[in-house]
């Protein structure tokens, strides 16, 4: 559609906004001083899974930094070249999240700089792989940590590491999208995890000691449920009077995008536009932050990060329909395997393991909470291979169950097509091709 470019890249500022606002919560919550000495403590730590900013450096840093790091990613998206769309919005929740616990202002560039180096390389333009290139830096734990380890630090490496890291990461996550068939909304998660596998062993052959970190902050529900409630019903609000569309045509709208399967690419931004996407995202956000607080959950940086990142797949895949079946799923796990429910890996697999929500909406809910169920074991031994270096752990897991899971449950389609009497249904399912990659996460 020619005239939803400008309309949307209209939506810029908004994002800017957001920025800033973020910006002020953190000013509010800590004075100016401990700010800088909480920005200056980011920098100049590794980094690792779990690396909370909240414990380590302070909310007021904390949430500081996200703001630096979602202005960044909002004026390269806007100078990108691309037209805005629904991905745009999801790389601004993941940005806004997980550099509350993982990336900073400055451990993004190399990788950032190494695939606009692939793209100088390749004669093509930045935008076509700025998406990917701002989602790669959940490798930016190494760039961190190779520059800080005591007695193996080097910034040179660091920023050629990083450079590696961004050259190959367009074309693999354009590969890893294929093998799992759209089922995996954290594709470039499972590209990174892949990357990672190879990277963390060659680092600790040459004398590297990378380790798992376990940095959780508690007790701050209170402060942080009034603000991630109130960005929320903000959204809502926004969705239902600020789009100059009547509420029923709102609530039409979200009522088809609640239909969809969710299955990448599903662009909602581009199907059904802002409105509805607006109302998803802030009742999605509602969903996340309610499911963690009812199972005794921790309001911190890596949770607010997943909170915010299903957010921003609201525009990209995730509603309501197709995301509880498989938080279901992992809430079902804590019944009968042995961990709990307040165990920070599994907080985080409560929220991020939405990456699989097109199983559910594609396939029907049982097979969501199949996926939630087996995503709560293996999350939960993904990431020490990998020393904890891959911030989308949970992308990585979820492409592991995507890529088994997806040709058995179309063997199991095609085995039931003859009695069933809703064939023509499971035969576009079995004879569905592969998505395009190009707008995949």
């Amino acid at each position: 559609m020619p005239q939803s470019r400008p309309r949307y890249e209209q939506m810029y500022p908004d994002l800017l906004a957001f920025s800033i606002l973020i910006l002020l919560a953190g000013f509010c919550l800590d004075s100016p001083s401990n700010i800088l000495t909480g920005l200056r403590t980011i920098i100049l730590t590794e980094d690792a899974l779990i690396t909370d900013y909240v414990r380590i450096a302070g909310p007021g840093a904390a949430l500081v930094n996200s703001a630096i790091v979602t202005a960044i990613t909002v004026f390269i998206l806007r100078y990108s070249g691309e037209p805005f769309n629904g991905t745009t919005l999801v790389v601004v929740g993941l940005m806004a999240g997980f550099s509350l616990f993982g990336k900073n202002f400055l451990n993004i560039w190399p990788i950032l700089a190494g695939t606009w180096l692939y793209c100088k390389t390749r004669r093509v333009t930045f935008g076509k792989f700025a998406y990917i290139s701002l989602m790669a830096t959940a490798l930016s734990p190494i760039i961190s940590y190779i520059v800080l380890d005591n007695g193996w630090g080097s910034l040179p490496l660091a920023l050629l590491v990083g450079v590696v890291i961004g050259f190959v990461m367009g074309p693999l996550s354009a590969y890893t999208y294929k093998v799992q068939n759209g089922m995996n909304l954290y594709n470039v998660g499972f590209a990174c995890g892949l990357v990672a596998m190879m990277l963390v062993p060659v680092m600790a052959s040459l004398g590297a000691t990378p380790a798992v970190q376990y940095n959780w902050a508690v007790g701050l529900n209170r402060l942080f449920a009034p603000l991630v409630g109130g960005l929320c019903l903000l959204l809502i609000l926004l969705g239902c009077f600020a789009c100059r569309k009547p509420l029923w045509a709102v609530w039409a709208g979200y009522q088809l995008l609640l239909k969809t399967s969710g299955r990448s690419p599903s662009d909602f931004l581009r199907m059904f536009g802002p409105a509805p996407v607006l109302v998803n995202m802030g009742v999605n956000g509602l969903i996340g932050m309610f499911v963690l607080l009812l199972t005794g959950g921790d309001l911190n940086g890596p949770t607010i990060g997943g909170i915010l990142t299903i957010m921003g797949f609201s525009a990209f895949g995730k509603h309501a329909l197709n995301i509880t079946p498989v938080m279901a799923g992992v809430i079902l796990g804590s019944v009968v395997m042995r961990w709990s429910l307040d165990d920070s890996s599994t907080q985080l697999a409560i929220l991020f393991c939405t990456t699989l929500a097109p199983i559910s909406g594609y396939f029907g809910w049982p097979y969501g909470i199949l996926a939630g169920f087996l995503h709560s074991a293996v999350v939960l031994f993904t990431s020490s291979p990998v020393a904890g270096m891959n911030l989308y752990n949970n992308g990585f897991s979820g492409g592991l169950i995507a890529i088994v899971l997806y040709p058995l449950i179309i063997d199991i389609f095609q085995h039931r097509n003859a009695t069933l009497e809703n064939k023509d249904f499971f035969d576009s399912v079995t004879h569905d091709e592969p998505l395009p990659p190009e707008d995949s996460e």
